[in-house]
């Protein structure tokens, strides 16, 4: 057995109950596809031939870990859902979670858990230590994902099971829903909760206690000790957060001086009084696996209407932004108040938050009435309306039956000017900042799939050294964006493949090192940094493959949101719009990947270059 894998892979049909263990791939095909996003996109290739809908039975839902996740490295925690992408159904969907999901899923024996199949009933599923049984899980179907998680890990009598659940949007398919586990930690991109409701599958709960065989355990507690070192670096760094929570430190300065908050579905980038005393209320950190970080928090707010309450949140500021600032809404304890609203009802609050913001404009230019939102009146700041309206959003109730199909569907139905203002990646939620002042990170988002991060560009909040950017870019000089997008693109991608979080390696000028070094250390394998680079170029090949055969095609990277490409209104680089730059700078990216401007396709020689010469005859006949 090759060290870092358990060398099983847990296979569940819920349409015949039928429940397996099958063995990792050779070798080689490990090292291609190495685990997480790699491996599960490269089943998904073959899995789900064109014509397979999001919602068919056939769909597979494919939980991956990787060779480091439950290691000794900094945050070993990572575990990728890939599947096809409901929002828009022609992309794969990813996305990462973290907290102790993936590290119990290993300690239970395997390396991942591939779900196919529809039950007739509600159901969730309880792994145990290699054991695993389908349970009934009608008591509750339509409880929150928090509510969820409790009466799972009560009815198996394990508090320490990790369980990762779907809540009532995902119950009712609506665009945007999420997976929440762990409490503080969620499958929050491209509505992947759609695809777990469809399969009446209401949870997942695992627990184990083996051990992850190592091929060189001194030498990897050493490199993880070293990699540990490596992370204080600077005080901006995110490990400057440990001991305080991911966003209330520093009361969101960073975000709003350097690109400004995303404020009334992007009218405007300013709020006044959002962030003010965040840092001032209870706020207990939670870190994840083996985590250095703890950007994942509890926060009690301690004063105003909703003193008392308690959010749990995980890292990062997009959600918070989607749940309040592009509705308008600054005060802090409605802030949090609704974010953890968001995440308890199971909706990922980028697509939601966006979808409700284009609703409040349309109605502010008459483009609907009361008569059209059941009664509501949609004014910016009203939290008690925005909760109104996600609670009837999640249950397709109304107008929330309108809502619950996305940004970009919903404007269509309302009609007029509306599609102009909705904010959205192909149809689907995006990484929720408003991006218009860093034109790397918008250009990665626009030839991305609405499955959350894709190549985040060199202006980014931090430097990304690793792909050859020592400082932060400035943010809106378009010649130099494509080939940003395309080296931070591989880097990325290959560091989301290990099973590592990305803050161990995002801005360290030894993250790819420690990754490969450590890599070595467990499996013995003698892996390079340069094979995770070509692993890394290889997986946005595949990528663009699958949505290409998929039917995406370059007019889908074109006709982008023209709110996201119109420029600020306000703030130190206001009338500074995109669109004059998008199409070059799209076609400079697919010339810098290898991939042909007419049809998007990635050429023969680049498939060949990066190994995916199998392939070659589905994009090429």
């Amino acid at each position: 057995m090759i060290g870092g894998y358990m060398g099983k892979i847990l296979e569940v049909d819920l349409s015949t109950g039928r429940i397996s263990e099958n063995e990792l791939p050779a070798e080689e095909t490990l090292r291609k596809y190495l685990g997480c996003f790699g491996l599960g996109l490269h089943w998904l290739y073959d899995r789900c031939p064109p014509g397979t809908s999001a919602h068919d039975p056939e769909n597979p839902l494919i939980f991956l870990t990787g060779p480091l996740t439950a290691s000794d490295a900094p945050g070993a925690t990572n575990l990728t859902l890939v599947t096809k992408n409901p929002d828009t159904e022609f992309t794969a969907g990813r996305s990462h979670t973290h907290g102790f999901f993936g590290p119990n899923l290993k300690f239970a024996g395997y390396d991942g858990l591939i779900v196919t199949g529809k039950s007739e009933r509600p159901v969730f599923l309880w792994i145990n230590d290699g054991k695993t049984e389908i349970r009934e899980a009608e008591k509750i179907w339509g409880r929150d994902t928090h509510e969820t998680e409790d009466l799972v890990k009560k009815e198996l009598g394990e508090p320490k099971a990790s369980v990762a659940a779907i809540g009532p949007a995902g119950e009712n398919l609506c665009a945007g829903a999420l997976i929440e586990n762990d409490y503080n930690h969620s499958m929050a991109h491209g509505g992947l909760g759609v695809v777990m409701g469809s399969k009446k599958l209401k949870a997942i709960a695992v627990y184990g206690s083996k051990e992850v065989p190592v091929a060189d355990k001194d030498l990897a507690r050493d490199i993880a000790k070293q990699w540990r070192k490596s992370l204080d670096y600077g005080p901006d760094s995110p490990w400057s957060r440990l001991g305080r929570g991911g966003v209330p430190k520093g009361d969101y300065k960073g975000i709003k001086s350097i690109y400004g908050l995303c404020v009334r579905n992007m009218q405007t980038t300013v709020l006044d009084g959002y962030g003010d005393r965040w840092s001032k209320q209870k706020i207990t950190p939670k870190p994840c696996y083996r985590c250095p970080t703890a950007c994942s928090y509890d926060l009690e707010i301690l004063e105003g209407p909703r003193k008392g309450y308690v959010a749990s949140l995980c890292g990062g500021g997009e959600n918070v932004e989607g749940a309040s600032s592009i509705l308008g809404i600054s005060d802090l304890g409605d802030v949090f108040y609704l974010t953890d609203l968001f995440d308890r009802l199971g909706i990922e609050a980028s697509t939601a938050g966006c979808t409700l913001a284009m609703a409040f404009e349309a109605y502010q230019k008459g483009l609907i009435t009361k008569e059209d939102t059941d009664g509501l009146e949609l004014r910016w700041g009203d939290a008690e309306v925005v909760e109104k309206m996600v609670r009837k959003y999640v249950a397709r109730d109304g107008f929330g039956d309108i809502l619950a199909r996305g940004p970009k569907a919903a404007a269509e139905i309302i009609g007029g000017e509306a599609p102009d203002f909705a904010v959205h990646i192909k149809g689907s939620g995006m990484n929720l900042h408003d991006w218009r002042r860093g034109w790397g990170v918008l250009l990665g988002q626009v030839v991305g799939y609405g499955s959350g991060w894709p190549a985040p560009g060199a202006d980014l909040t931090r430097p990304d050294p690793d792909s050859g950017y020592p400082e932060r870019t400035p943010g809106l000089e378009p010649r130099s964006k494509p080939l940003e997008v395309r080296k931070t693109g591989i880097t990325k991608f290959a560091n989301d493949s290990t099973g590592v979080c990305w803050f161990s390696t995002w801005g360290n000028p030894q993250g790819l090192e420690f990754a490969t070094t450590m890599i070595s250390a467990v499996t013995g394998w003698d892996f390079s940094r340069e094979e995770l680079l070509e692993f890394g170029e290889r997986m946005l090949n595949l990528e663009r493959a699958f949505a290409i055969r998929h039917g995406l095609t370059p007019e889908d990277d074109y006709n982008v949101s023209k709110r996201l490409i119109e420029g600020q209104k306000d703030g130190p680089f206001a009338g500074r719009p995109f669109a004059p730059y998008l199409k070059g700078m799209v076609n400079e990216y697919y010339r810098l990947m290898g991939w042909d401007e007419k049809t998007g396709k990635p050429w023969r020689n680049t498939l060949k270059r990066v190994g995916l010469e199998e392939i070659i005859k589905d994009m090429w006949g």
